[in-house]
């Protein structure tokens, strides 16, 4: 999987509500669900001048001036951080083969469907994922499933998967906080990788932000391995132009 087959795939199966172009630009209307949608990135050479285009874009949508940077964009990081762009939440993609990570499963552990039930948005409501990202999981257009872990009796995580051209994304990996470190986010990986394995995906991937030293942990023990990285520049408000 290539870096640029990685960023194609987290697109496809986490899709902004639109997108338009402003010069250079390829604006994207998030509508609340996240940075991963409602980040700028430039499709062609971008000047000064353009900044303050896409600025202005951002706003009209009431988003923040936010930029993804992927691998080739070199001279527009230097230009962001030039203009006062400060890096946020560089992010490392993992993958591995599906079949691999599909581990045994005792039964009702982790259960994939859709639409996700009650049960699972509470779990992910508790984590921050409100009824905005949970609208993007629905604008996905492949196959998908949302994922609930159980400890017990008790519902211990969630989390949401799609397919984009043989690729299975994980997103939205949530773990209650009483129920961390009790292998809920193992399960989920398993029957999330199983879900895709019968859905004819050869890959399963997921992107981290780099920070996350523990979820990095975890994918590397599962046998993932990075495949790609990417980072976002945010103008702050207070920023000087």
């Amino acid at each position: 999987m290539t870096p640029a087959e990685l960023i194609a795939t987290v697109e496809g199966t986490w899709p902004p509500a639109r997108t338009f172009r402003e010069g250079p630009w390829l604006l994207r209307d998030g509508q609340g669900g996240g940075q991963r949608v409602s980040a700028a990135t430039a499709e062609g050479p971008v000047g000064p001048r353009d900044l303050a285009a896409m600025e202005a874009a951002q706003a009209a949508l009431g988003q923040a001036a936010l930029v993804m940077v992927r691998p080739g964009d070199e001279a527009l990081d230097a230009l962001l951080a030039a203009a006062g762009y400060r890096v946020k939440d560089p992010v490392i993609g993992y993958a591995a083969p599906a079949e691999a990570m599909a581990l045994p499963l005792k039964p009702a552990t982790a259960i994939p469907h859709w639409p996700p039930l009650a049960m699972t948005c509470d779990l992910w409501a508790e984590g921050g994922i409100g009824p905005c990202r949970v609208a993007v999981m629905y604008r996905a257009a492949g196959p998908k499933t949302a994922i609930i872990a159980r400890l017990g009796d008790t519902p211990a995580g969630a989390a949401f998967v799609a397919i984009h051209d043989g690729v299975a994304m994980l997103h939205a990996i949530e773990v209650s906080a009483r129920h961390r470190r009790q292998g809920a986010a193992r399960k989920m990986m398993a029957a999330a990788a199983a879900w895709a394995a019968e859905q004819g995906a050869a890959t399963l991937a997921l992107v981290v932000t780099e920070a996350n030293a523990p979820a990095r942990a975890l994918y590397s023990s599962l046998g993932m391995a990075p495949v790609g990285q990417y980072h976002y520049r945010l103008k702050d408000r207070e920023a000087a132009p």
